[in-house]
């Protein structure tokens, strides 16, 4: 999924730098005001823990690969915008020092994995698990009377949320791609296949083992994290 120097022209790179800017700026602040000192650690720990599930990847036709991201379960188990810096950080990493991704293009896989799908896999998380607090009528099974229910929203909810963050990540690094031959006339070097190639080539993969496999590994986590806390 990561996009490499020479796909997106200047137009496009250039305006993901300007909004990854205004993003890490923000994300900063957020971090800066709910993670504490004695935490720091745990975002150096989501950095490694996003870098390795990222350093195994699938290539897909067209020029760009698959992998799982560990960005929606980072941002549920320390906060959206603690993800949005932990993940960038093993971006930038990875495009520094072992060329996985392009460094024009770092901006653009930030917004795509560490912004995107952190904040897409957060929301959802989210949601389900305030719905399902909602219309619970044993309120117990949510908060702590039935432990094994309230294990089972989460694992769920986190699994749900996961999938649909690395999907939200796929389909736009597809739209970013595929929009390159609209902009630009052929032989310019940049991404040369549109949509109609870009979007099946990278969103199908996701939506079928890729996802499921960022599903699994965020369930895995999630059951191991909060069984250690009810214990």
């Amino acid at each position: 999924m990561h996009i490499p120097d020479g796909y997106l022209g200047p137009p496009t790179f250039g305006s993901f730098w300007a909004a990854m800017i205004g993003v890490w700026s923000f994300a900063a602040r957020k971090v800066q005001q709910k993670i504490k000192a004695s935490q720091v650690p745990y975002l150096a720990m989501a950095s490694a823990f996003s870098f390795v599930a990222m350093i195994i990847s699938i290539p897909l036709p067209g020029g760009t690969s698959a992998h799982i991201t560990g960005a929606p379960l980072v941002a549920i188990l320390l906060g959206p915008w603690a993800a949005v810096i932990s993940v960038s950080a093993a971006l930038v990493i990875q495009a520094l020092l072992f060329g996985d991704g392009g460094v024009t293009a770092i901006a653009a896989n930030c917004f795509n994995i560490a912004f995107a799908a952190s904040l897409s896999g957060y929301g959802i998380y989210y949601l389900i698990t305030a719905f399902a607090r909602l219309f619970t009528i044993d309120k117990s099974a949510i908060d702590g009377g039935n432990r094994s229910n309230a294990l089972s929203i989460e694992i769920t909810s986190a699994a749900i949320g996961s999938y649909i963050g690395i999907n939200v990540a796929a389909l736009l690094t597809a739209l970013e791609l595929g929009i390159q031959p609209l902009i630009y006339s052929a032989g310019q070097g940049y991404f040369p296949y549109g949509l109609g190639i870009s979007l099946p080539a990278i969103v199908i993969p996701h939506l079928t083992f890729v996802g499921a496999l960022e599903a699994i590994v965020a369930s895995l986590v999630i059951g191991f994290v909060r069984k250690g806390n009810l214990q």
